[in-house]
């Protein structure tokens, strides 16, 4: 295992690129079979007292009967599957750290992004580490400072680890920006550390 990781941010919490972790075969299968294989569902969230439906879809799997509530709406965990089992023990070896959770975003292309927030939710514990795989589509991730405004702007690579942990949720938000040129699927697994 080559660590060739990177600092991205380290004030006021942390965010360490690992760059890539998977080889090119496992890029392809566990594409392939994450996108046929997880129970994906569209994501349904209220934004300004409006019920919307977006074209990404979403799932969230973890320890049993775990639940999951943002957006005001609540997930049910699915239980794990060897697969995410397998990509969570590579995770867990790069990071040093345990999960018990997955929450899993399906990006088609391009057209299909997230604005900015952080992921703080009541049920996540607090300055645990969060480890961010992607998998398909290179794309652009954004962090921005909450109070001071400065930005950093990361390529998240087929196959590359990014970790979240420390105080970074309560003074950084970040965004997955659109992009036209991005034609192909992205599928972005969070490994999380939540209260059971």
């Amino acid at each position: 295992m080559v660590n060739q990781s990177s600092y991205i941010i380290q004030q006021d919490g942390e965010a360490v690129y690992y760059g890539n972790i998977l080889t090119q075969e496992q890029k392809e299968s566990y594409f392939n079979e994450l996108l046929n294989g997880i129970q994906w569902v569209n994501e349904v969230v209220i934004m300004f007292g409006k019920t919307i439906t977006t074209k990404r879809k979403v799932a969230f799997y973890a320890n049993d009967l775990m639940e999951y509530t943002y957006s005001n709406k609540t997930k049910n965990a699915f239980p794990w599957t060897p697969l995410l089992l397998e990509i969570k023990k590579t995770v867990e070896a790069y990071t040093g750290e345990t999960y018990n959770a997955c929450l899993l975003n399906l990006y088609h292309d391009g057209n299909e992004g997230m604005g900015w927030h952080a992921d703080n939710e009541k049920e996540i514990i607090a300055d645990s580490s969060i480890a961010s795989v992607s998998i398909g589509a290179n794309r652009n991730f954004l962090f921005k400072h909450k109070q001071k405004g400065v930005k950093y702007s990361i390529l998240l690579e087929n196959g590359s680890l990014l970790e979240m942990k420390g105080p970074i949720q309560r003074h950084w938000l970040h965004s997955l920006p659109k992009s036209t040129k991005v034609k192909e699927a992205r599928i972005n697994l969070t490994f999380r550390q939540m209260l059971e």
